[in-house]
């Protein structure tokens, strides 16, 4: 008799499992279409575009924008975003995820970033606009120019 009280009262239990497991099996679908997948940069290494709320969260209450770029060992490079509408920070970030170099305003006296760097790894990098501190959202142009020895 206790075995299939058990029974009787196990059933219950299982229902909910088994519900959670498909809910689950749900959001892990759902979480697959959301992944990170910054924007190629486009073959003119140039981009006017607007930042908006539907980017990425910074974290600091702005929103920012990823390119990605395919950079070679001892490429020179120089970062230009300009914006008429946002305080302009742009940041290049490595292969393996770290913060290569940032800047937020340019030697012009403006809000409009340039940053000048040194590739020293081969590989793809996030060029990321965003505001500074997080305040401001609209368009802005974006170019990437390597620099060759004279």
């Amino acid at each position: 008799m206790s075995k299939s009280l058990f029974s009787l009262f196990r059933l219950p239990f299982l229902v909910p499992v088994a519900a959670l497991a498909i809910g689950v099996s749900a959001l892990s679908a759902k979480a697959e279409t959301l992944v990170y997948n910054p924007i190629p940069m486009p073959a003119s290494n140039e981009v006017t575009d607007t930042l908006s709320e539907k980017d990425i969260p910074t974290g600091v209450g702005g929103f920012s924008r990823d390119y990605v770029v395919n950079f070679k060992e001892g490429d020179q490079i120089v970062l230009d975003l300009t914006s008429d509408q946002f305080d302009a920070l742009v940041t290049l970030i490595g292969p393996d995820g770290a913060t290569v170099g940032e800047n937020d305003d340019g030697p012009d006296g403006t809000t409009n970033s340039l940053l000048f760097t040194r590739i020293t790894r081969p590989g793809n990098y996030i060029v990321r606009v965003a505001p500074y501190a997080g305040q401001g959202l609209g368009g802005f142009t974006l170019k990437v120019t390597r620099l060759r020895p004279i």
